[in-house]
């Protein structure tokens, strides 16, 4: 008889910080799909379930997918959309006869009764099926991982990149181990270590710097009979919450002195090179100063707006950077996005081509990263914000950033878009009419995903702290729930 397998992607980042609730429309502006429907829309494409179907067709499982959920990351996810979403999978648990589980989870998913999202699905799902059934979980590294999330589930994966490009290799694995698991090869349980810290040094930079070695060290350790696999999350600090902070989880055969010196080892790296930052974050006027006499005979010059990440939960509306390149009198430029969700919706009355006066942006919380700016453009385009990524992480799949136009203000083309997403991906401004490519200056707001795509046509680049959500001034941010003392806040 085939193994009969439960599955489901329920992901959400949630910056504690962010004003605004994660509603259930925020998962529909997203991804919200049913089981058969997310099958045939990403069977092919660099997810983690895509990989696990990889698994599912070559193991012969009876897989039952119920749901794939993931909505931009944004503030506590409320009461209602938790248990929307837990649904389908509860449901479908309680008719019984399952040998495994696979849950697609981030792993930094706060909501409006809980600190720990993941735990809580695990923990319903447990009070459903036995013990003894195995879980395999995949995160995002950028998880803060719980104890009761690695008291729950047995075997526990995250990511080995970043940006993520190993995306669907993650399912692959967790689907293999918990294969081994399900036939008696293997009787895994995850370990975790943890220091007092709200993020790695880097915030779990793969393609350079220190996680290089520990990556390196963990695949060397994963060669060993007992260890299956190693996961290094660099945490998300923007949570408020008791279980912040970095994490080595070790899924092994059993607690031993030597695994559990693994994950230690790992984590005491960590530690004790918590100050090798690899960024350097300039200020606006410095990355401004950078621009302004930047050659674009060498290419753009891609300013990472490292602050007002939308893929970290802060508003993409803060006027700071946009302000100072306009004062400069910077063009041939793009920037993008700037997510006002009134602007966009009042340009879709306009035609290409019409002159505008209006306020834009720093509408949401103007002490981080500046207030609206009054500016007069050009309108580029206007439309629906539908594009279909071409880069290593989002290849083939559709996105949609909502109303969206394009207003060319002194030489420079600024996307505005009505639905929150990082800038990620070269067809975000290609779609639109903007060919990054050709620009002097790239000025995008993301922190690390960005450079995936725009590696390979830059000149340059740089990072910038705009002072928005996600500053690294952590002291201007009102924590109240992280563990005290911590780095940086109380530690040096």
């Amino acid at each position: 008889m085939p193994l009969k397998i439960l599955t489901a992607e329920i992901s959400h980042e949630t910056n504690t910080f962010n004003i605004y609730p994660t509603d259930i429309q925020d998962f529909q502006d997203r991804l919200l799909l049913d089981g058969p429907t997310a099958i045939a829309t990403f069977k092919d494409n660099n997810t983690e379930l895509a990989g696990v179907l990889d698994v599912s067709r070559e193991r012969g499982w009876e897989l039952t997918h119920t749901i794939s959920a993931s909505a931009g990351p944004g503030g506590r996810v409320t009461d209602r959309a938790f248990d929307h979403i837990c649904a389908p999978l509860m449901a479908a648990a309680q008719k019984g006869g399952w040998d495994g589980v696979v849950l697609m989870l981030h792993g930094a998913m706060v909501t409006a009764s809980f600190e720990d999202g993941e735990g809580e699905i695990l923990r319903r799902l447990r009070a459903i099926i036995r013990a003894d059934i195995p879980i395999a979980v995949t995160l995002d590294p950028h998880a803060n991982v719980t104890v009761q999330m690695c008291d729950l589930a047995q075997i526990i994966i995250s990511n080995t990149t970043y940006p993520h490009v190993d995306i669907r290799a993650t399912g692959r694995r967790a689907a293999e181990l918990l294969h081994r698991a399900l036939i008696g090869d293997i009787h895994p349980i995850t370990l975790r270590a943890h220091r007092p810290m709200l993020e790695e040094a880097s915030g779990g930079r793969t393609d350079m710097g220190a996680m290089i070695d520990r990556h390196a060290l963990a695949r060397a350790y994963e060669a060993r009979k007992d260890v299956y696999a190693i996961s290094i999350n660099g945490a998300f600090p923007c949570a408020d919450i008791a279980e912040v902070g970095p994490t080595v989880l070790v899924t092994c055969e059993a607690e031993t002195a030597g695994t559990r010196a693994i994950a230690e080892q790992i984590a005491e790296d960590i530690w004790v090179r918590r100050h090798e930052k690899l960024n350097t974050y300039l200020t606006v006027d410095e990355a401004v100063s950078v621009a302004r006499t930047w050659d674009a005979g060498a290419g753009p010059l891609v300013i990472a707006d490292y602050a007002d990440n939308p893929g970290a939960g802060a508003y993409g509306d803060s006027t700071a950077l946009l302000s100072a390149l306009l004062a400069a009198d910077i063009n041939d430029a793009c920037f993008g996005p700037m997510i006002d969700k009134d602007v966009a919706l009042k340009l879709q009355s306009n035609s290409v081509g019409d002159e505008v006066t209006l306020l834009l942006g720093g509408k949401t919380a103007p002490k981080f990263g500046g207030g609206p700016i009054a500016v007069t453009g050009t309108v580029r385009w206007i439309g629906e914000g539908e594009f279909v990524g071409s880069g290593v992480i989002m290849s083939g799949q559709k996105r949609n950033m909502g109303k969206t136009a394009v207003l060319r203000v002194q030489g420079i083309d600024i996307l505005i878009t009505s639905i929150s997403q990082q800038l990620l991906d070269l067809s975000q401004f290609e779609t639109f009419g903007i060919d990054p490519q050709s620009c002097r200056i790239i000025a995008l707001r993301s922190m690390q995903h960005f450079r995936a795509a725009f590696t390979a046509i830059a000149g340059r680049i740089i990072v910038c702290d705009s002072g928005a959500l996600c500053t690294l001034n952590y002291a201007a941010l009102p924590y109240r729930s992280v563990p005290r003392p911590i780095f940086p806040l109380d530690i040096t």
